[in-house]
């Protein structure tokens, strides 16, 4: 059963290494089969969606690790919601450039090419940055900031991170991240501050 359970996961973490760097499109599954050292049949045993649900369960085990991570980065802020900002958006930083600019954001790596074209990806992505924007507006709600102000914190937050990778994998500099990190820490006090 264990080696049942790791083959499965060998085709889990491999497609979601894949998919990160390539898209759904640029990942085949003869590369998938290859990178994890799965045979062939092994991949529609546990997938016999194919390559859709293969890409689902990638889109929601990521989005539930870095939802992980968000909420472990605003624990150790221990309610300083501006050294959250600046904690999350410095790690994200410091993770495409330790990648040589070949990681960031894999929902959104997807969700770019499927939103217009696959609607039970769009739904799953959709999903994921929903579950991650309640996060966030929660962690800014709970710092007294109003719902709706907290909302839309939330939703800048996760846009200027996501075009900030863009811009960071494409011109090879962390400029853009540090960047966004400064505006939204800089948001995050102003909200604060106008608080009641």
């Amino acid at each position: 059963m264990a080696s049942t359970t790791g083959t499965r996961d060998r085709i889990l973490f491999a497609s979601a290494e894949l998919m990160r760097r390539g898209g759904y499109a640029g990942t085949g599954l003869k590369q998938v089969v290859t990178a994890s050292g799965a045979p062939f049949g092994s991949l529609y045993h546990f997938f016999p969606g194919g390559k859709e649900q293969l890409a689902e369960e990638v889109l929601r085990g990521g989005g539930s690790f870095f939802l992980a991570l968000f909420e472990h980065i605003a624990d150790e802020a221990d309610g300083d919601v501006v050294a959250m900002v600046e904690s999350f958006f410095a790690g994200a930083a410091e993770t495409v450039r330790v990648t040589d600019y070949q990681d960031a954001c894999p929902i959104a790596t997807v969700a770019l090419e499927v939103a217009s074209t696959n609607e039970t990806l769009r739904s799953t992505c959709a999903e994921v940055f929903t579950s991650w924007l309640d996060a966030a507006t929660r962690r800014f709600e709970e710092a007294g900031i109003p719902k709706d102000r907290a909302r839309l914190l939330s939703l800048t937050m996760l846009s200027a991170l996501e075009g900030a990778f863009v811009l960071a994998r494409t011109l090879r500099d962390t400029s853009a991240l540090d960047a966004a990190g400064a505006a939204m820490a800089h948001a995050t006090r102003r909200a604060l501050a106008d608080r009641g």
